[in-house]
């Protein structure tokens, strides 16, 4: 689960310049910006299936 974690933070980490970039008018970032959006919703969802199955086997116990 950490691993993913981390991504996540990394990935936040590498869209934050794309973001003022894009704020300053530069509309190739704005690309840039959906895309690592887009990534961090799969690793959103990749992260709660994680999380869930965790419980489950935990509770199954």
């Amino acid at each position: 689960m950490s691993k993913i974690f981390e991504t996540i933070k990394q990935t936040i980490a590498d869209a934050e310049a794309d973001v003022k970039k894009f704020n300053e008018g530069n509309n190739a970032a704005g690309g840039r910006v959906r895309k690592a959006m887009q990534d961090l919703k799969n690793l959103a969802q990749d992260l709660r299936k994680e999380v869930l199955d965790t419980k489950n086997a935990r509770t199954a116990k």
